[in-house]
């Protein structure tokens, strides 16, 4: 595994092309609104989401906050990942920035789905059911990971930095997350070798922790297993639950320290 020895950190994210994932809302939004005043003028953010509309005014919103000289230039993308054509749209956005126009790629894959946590793994008969959830949640991350990495190849000068947002469902068990579980696991073994494979890339597994998001709503109405709904609204109605933009913000800092150990998994609570 990869170490980050001799690094001193940066003051931002460079002139970048970064790229976020599930950014029209939740964690992926906090993230593009932390990340764009990072950015040096002529960098490119490409938005990525299933929801246009949530995209434009998000678009509107950083565009309002960054001084029209930083010519920081947003392109939102419309796609669900889970399907061929929407991820070549994806790739297709990405390929046309010009290589020698940034100095750094950052790509952050936030986008993901809780599944049917309703069920538990014996239920789970239908292979239609389990192909779709995996499509969107691992097969699309590798392959938007694999066409940035191959459309900004390793070039002198030129940093790059992928980011697979993770979860403690990665390392342990929970009844009824069985295709969560397996998602995340999946993601996290595939950048664990990505790791391995590319030691210029820089490659971070970051679990953002308890967020009060939708998803959290949804895990805490339908989960299969009572035990684990009572702990999730538990840790509701006690407070436990993060913003997305504490969690954003400590995901930020790990990037312009850029101290990690390539591919490691680095949970909000570790740091």
């Amino acid at each position: 595994m990869q170490t980050n020895a001799g690094r001193t950190g940066y003051a931002d994210l460079g002139k970048a092309l970064c790229i976020i994932t599930g950014a029209s809302k939740g964690f992926g939004r906090s993230l593009a609104q932390l990340a764009s005043p990072l950015l040096r003028p002529g960098s490119v953010m490409v938005l990525v989401a299933r929801s246009g509309d949530k995209l434009q005014e998000l678009q509107s919103e950083i565009s309002g906050t960054i001084p029209a000289k930083d010519g920081l230039e947003i392109r939102c993308v419309e796609a669900d990942l889970g399907r061929k054509d929407g991820l070549q749209e994806v790739v297709r956005v990405v390929s046309e920035i010009k290589p020698q126009a940034i100095d750094h790629v950052l790509l952050i894959n936030n986008a993901a789905a809780l599944g049917d946590v309703s069920h538990f793994t014996a239920d789970f008969t239908c292979l239609a059911e389990v192909d779709a959830y995996l499509s969107f949640n691992v097969s699309s991350m590798l392959c938007l990971t694999a066409s940035v990495l191959k459309a900004f190849p390793k070039q002198d000068g030129l940093r790059r930095t992928m980011v697979n947002v993770s979860s403690l469902c990665a390392l342990q068990p929970f009844k009824s997350w069985s295709l969560y579980c397996a998602g995340k696991a999946a993601r996290e073994m595939l950048f664990r070798v990505l790791a391995e494979e590319e030691p210029d890339v820089r490659v971070l597994n970051y679990a953002p922790g308890p967020l009060d998001t939708d998803m959290q709503l949804e895990a805490r109405s339908i989960s299969g297993d009572l035990e684990l709904r009572q702990t999730i609204n538990s840790m509701h109605t006690s407070g436990q639950l993060l913003s997305c933009s504490q969690s954003a913000t400590k995901l930020m800092q790990q990037l312009l320290r850029d101290e990690f150990k390539s591919g490691a998994h680095i949970d909000y609570y570790d740091v």
